[in-house]
């Protein structure tokens, strides 16, 4: 069973009553996989794909509202989100589910577990907390780490300062007017700086791990969904506005990360390992 914890909650009440009812239809899906007592499981299925589909689409249509009031920059980003997984559905509705439908539900509930998991983690709990980008770049220096970010374990505050110095590094490149096409540079921080998280999650699920941390698995889930979000990023289409799109995914990439040690990694207990 799956359940709509607090760590997926944004705080956006009709929002987190939507994500929860999403988690009510993954339930749904898991609940007829482990029927045995149903031979014929067609109709249902059926049935599911297309209350998922339905509901997907208001709920995606009434978060783009309340995205769109609010001017939240990531706007364009989270539509082009849910464009994927309303074409995933489309493929499912058309699947030819007779001939294997345990097999079709299993990949329906893996499917919507990760991106349900992945887009509440990374990209809705964004949602009203990224600063406007004209705010962000007048800043002297927007990606210093300062001391409201010290966990107090220090291994953890050391690779979070490597971190913003990778981002910072980003931000400087994208501003630096004398490099007119910035994209070799630009994948190659990218890629330091997907590699370089992956490392530090893996640090710090360890201490938590070592110390029995109740938090872990909410923890492991928000690192996933932004290993993914890092993943999933395509710089051959930022061809065009090159320079506002790079700056827009900059500033993501950081808020995220601001948002995580102030509200997830800054409850873990330092017992000093």
């Amino acid at each position: 069973m799956f359940t709509f914890t607090q760590d997926c909650m944004i705080g956006i009440e009709q929002l987190d009553k939507e994500h929860e009812y999403l988690f009510h239809l993954l339930n749904q899906a898991f609940d007829l996989l482990k029927n045995e007592y149903i031979d014929d499981k067609y109709s249902r299925i059926c049935e599911l794909v297309e209350k998922l589909k339905d509901y997907a689409d208001t709920h995606f249509e009434h978060e783009e509202a309340y995205m769109k009031n609010i001017q939240d920059p990531e706007l364009e980003m989270q539509k082009k989100q849910h464009l994927v997984f309303q074409e995933k559905m489309d493929c499912f509705a058309v699947t030819n589910i007779d001939g294997n439908q345990d097999g079709v539900l299993s990949e329906i509930l893996e499917y919507m577990t990760r991106w349900l998991y992945n887009h509440i983690l990374s990209s809705d709990m964004m949602i009203g907390k990224m600063q406007p980008l004209n705010e962000w770049r007048s800043t002297k220096n927007p990606c210093a780490f300062t001391e409201e970010y010290l966990t107090g374990i220090s291994k953890v505050d050391e690779q979070h300062k490597r971190l913003f110095e990778i981002i910072g590094d980003a931000n400087e490149l994208v501003n630096n007017e004398f490099i007119p096409d910035k994209f070799d540079n630009i994948s190659a921080l990218l890629n330091e700086l997907t590699e370089y998280t992956k490392s530090h999650f893996q640090d710090e699920e360890v201490y938590m791990e070592s110390i029995q941390y109740e938090g872990l698995a909410a923890q492991k889930r928000a690192h996933a969904g932004f290993i993914a979000k890092l993943e999933e990023i395509e710089l051959e289409g930022f061809d065009e506005n090159q320079q506002e799109v790079l700056l827009e995914l900059i500033d993501f990439l950081f808020n995220w990360l601001v948002q995580h040690i102030l509200k997830m990694d800054k409850r873990i207990p330092n017992h000093g390992k």
